[in-house]
């Protein structure tokens, strides 16, 4: 479409990038049929080609308002429009451009600031979670239903994890809420990787991989957060390490974003780009790999239904990667209908627009359940425990039950 910066705009550090993607849209609507805001809401301004415009009117000059902020905040930035659209506009960059903007030139409600705020403070700080998360634990029973729904009754402690004895070795991402809210994950992903001859070198000084903070109207500390992973990560990049693993898509997601974000840092714009190219989904190392040599033996008559997260399927294009692996190996997978669609968890999506989210939440159970299955996998703790705290069928990391059917031989 044709598109004329306003001179403001134009000394944006993002404006060519925008206008780019302005004029990659031709406003086919097709993006608005797979937008899960759109189908609940129903209003052209909740759909991707509604928002593009919206930021379009603001980067030529249009007046930022609270409206146009509450529609761009309810944007799940799930880029199911990204697969859908047949011009290939890159939205969720221009959704980045345009919030922030929106950001400099309103702010927030104190209401708002304050949640946000606090979201940032606790969700990248593993510490501060995991005290957090034990005394919300402890008065479970006595919270409201909404904010019980989000806490597990009790997270299970990780079972050990290999010494690091093999030529190939990989980094892994340990993430900020996993470690506290399924502290296995990682641990089983190390295992099943020793099996197959890789081992995984610790790495403790990186951390959260920043997407909290960029998401939630701090995009240059999110940026910081991914600066220090990079340098965290850079010694065992030049020893060798041949992939940097993530079990978390959300956050495999956004690393791989760390090349493009970081382009214009003379200081880190190499070494983003390597650590971008390195970044793997577990699913895309274990893929490649001779999975038969596992034998793996999954639980007869049992019935699994695979959740694929956005970051997974949209951001990542992986769509059917897990699924592959997991019959693969042998597991018995439901058909799931609307599979493209998202869950509602959306990072801190299910927080910060709970009424959508659970709308959202509870069509991907009908649609998952489906098939009735006995347990339900994912391969993103978001995704993980947004699902399961519909307290329906059980919702598992797919890596796990990868462990437990290889422990059962």
């Amino acid at each position: 479409m044709q598109t004329n910066l306003s001179e403001h705009a134009k000394t944006l550090a993002r404006a060519e990038e925008a206008e780019s993607i302005l004029r990659t849209c031709v406003h086919c609507g097709f993006c608005n049929a797979t937008c899960p805001t759109y189908q609940l809401l129903g209003d052209e301004l909740d759909g991707p080609r509604g928002r593009i415009y919206q930021i379009k009117n603001l980067l030529e000059g249009g007046e930022a308002t609270t409206g146009m902020q509450l529609h761009l905040d309810r944007c799940l930035t799930c880029r199911n429009c990204e697969t859908t659209c047949p011009s290939g506009v890159n939205y969720h960059a221009l959704l980045d451009i345009g919030r922030a903007e929106v950001e400099q030139q309103l702010g927030r409600p104190f209401k708002q600031r304050m949640l946000r705020n606090s979201l940032r403070a606790v969700i990248p700080e593993p510490t501060v979670f995991s005290t957090l998360l034990k005394i919300g634990q402890a008065v479970r029973p006595v919270l409201p239903a909404a904010l019980r729904d989000k806490i597990p009754q009790k997270s299970l402690a990780a079972q050990p994890r290999p010494d690091v004895r093999h030529v190939r070795k990989v980094l892994m991402l340990e993430g900020c809420v996993q470690p506290s809210l399924a502290p296995n994950t990682n641990a089983t992903a190390a295992r099943v990787l020793d099996r197959l001859g890789i081992s995984v070198t610790p790495v403790r000084e990186a951390g959260c991989c920043g997407a909290t903070d960029y998401h939630l109207d701090a995009q240059e500390k999110g940026l910081q957060r991914a600066r220090r992973n990079i340098d965290a990560w850079w010694p065992a990049i030049e020893a060798g390490a041949e992939a940097i693993v993530q079990t978390a898509s959300g956050c495999g997601a956004f690393v791989k974003e760390y090349g493009h974000l970081l382009q214009s840092d003379p200081a880190y714009a190499h070494k983003a780009k390597r650590v971008s190219e390195l970044a793997k989904d577990l699913v895309e190392v274990l893929r490649d790999e001779p999975l038969e040599s596992l034998r793996c033996d999954p639980e007869k008559g049992k019935k699994l239904a695979f959740h694929c997260p956005c970051t997974l399927q949209h951001a990542q294009q992986l769509s059917g990667a897990v699924e592959a692996t997991l019959r693969r190996l042998g597991f018995d997978l439901t058909a799931v209908p609307d599979g493209h669609l998202c869950c509602g968890s959306a990072g801190t999506y299910s927080i910060t627009q709970p009424k959508l989210s659970k709308q959202l939440r509870d069509n991907k159970m009908d649609a998952l359940e489906s098939g009735r299955p006995d347990i339900i996998a994912t391969a993103n703790i978001g995704c993980q425990t947004h699902l399961d705290g519909a307290g329906r069928t059980p919702v598992r990391h797919w890596i796990e039950l990868v462990d437990e059917a290889l422990s059962m031989q």
